[in-house]
């Protein structure tokens, strides 16, 4: 035990030695990955020394408890919560034309207001180990703060852009609010009971981020409004569980991060399946989106 953790503390010593900027989806990945298989390495270590005493017992005629194969264990679940997104710097690029960066945006999460903050999931548990999958889609919200003064840098179309300005005074719309969208793949881990049907579980996965983006400047006519792919998202979790017969109940923090490359279309979408066959066709041709693109990294803190 004490070597598995000596040797996850050094994982984690180089995790900490990363770049913040380009490498936090990285960082998230391999911090998830790192606690699952550490925990895994404990857990085998504890599970191997339980054998070797049964086997010292068999050995010395004592008799054995009978087990029953547990049975594999589905699980349909839905969820409501309340998310916060960090301030993250959001920049415009179309190459010979936009190059601006609005600094620390202010996100809103507006988590109990039309849409809400919802998730629903589906979970198999292997019926004979503490390990299971989850395929988790989550929909949050970011919306600019409006009254927000930000620092700005860079040219739009050819011109200089003011270094300060209110939101509201540069963009019309702001924002992922139908929404900020993740669909995620996770591997679990059920942790020992705190008690009968009772205990902790932890978990981490990657997926892709499918938000609707709403975004449109003050001083122009058209905006996009649109489904979009654009690009991973990765999640760690932590939650306790309480097993009923038939129902499962659960509390959990999520930190969830996705790195957005949005293409600024500059149209008005229609329904999610229409929007990203519009938007494979369109990457399928060498097609440039009108507006460039709108870069930026949302990471959040989520209890669901």
């Amino acid at each position: 035990m004490m070597r598995t953790f000596a040797q996850a503390s050094l994982v984690l010593r180089g995790a900490r030695e990363l770049k913040p900027s380009g490498d936090r989806l990285s960082a998230a990945l391999a911090a998830a990955v790192l606690i699952i298989w550490a925990l895994h390495m404990v857990l085998a270590e504890n599970a191997g020394s339980n054998q070797g005493a049964r086997q010292e017992a068999a050995a010395a005629g004592q008799p054995q408890p009978t087990t029953s194969t547990p049975q594999r264990e589905y699980v349909i679940a839905g969820y409501g919560g309340a998310p916060y997104t960090h301030p993250s710097d959001v920049h415009f690029g179309k190459p010979g034309v936009t190059d601006m960066t609005a600094r620390n945006i202010n996100w809103e999460g507006r988590a109990f207001k039309s849409p809400v903050y919802y998730g629903n999931r589906t979970i198999a548990w292997a019926g004979s180990s503490p390990f299971g999958a989850m395929l988790d889609f989550t929909h949050s919200k970011t919306i600019s703060q409006r009254a927000q003064e930000i620092e700005v840098s860079g040219t739009r179309n050819g011109q200089r852009v003011p270094s300060r300005t209110k939101v509201d005074d540069l963009f019309r719309h702001l924002e992922f609010s139908h929404g900020h969208n993740t669909l995620v793949l996770n591997g679990l881990l059920r942790l020992a009971d705190l008690a009968p049907r009772f205990g902790p579980y932890v978990g981490g996965g990657i997926g892709v981020a499918l938000p609707h983006t709403e975004v449109g400047f003050r001083d122009g006519e058209s905006r996009t409004y649109e489904y979009q792919y654009v690009g991973p998202a990765a999640q760690a979790l932590v939650g306790l569980e309480l097993r009923l017969p038939r129902v499962s109940l659960f509390l959990e923090y999520k930190f969830v991060i996705a790195h957005y490359v949005a293409p600024m279309t500059q149209r008005d979408g229609g329904w999610f399946p229409e929007d990203f066959l519009r938007q494979l066709t369109g990457y399928w041709r060498g097609e440039s989106p009108a507006g460039g693109f709108l870069t930026t990294t949302l990471a959040s803190h989520q209890v669901a």
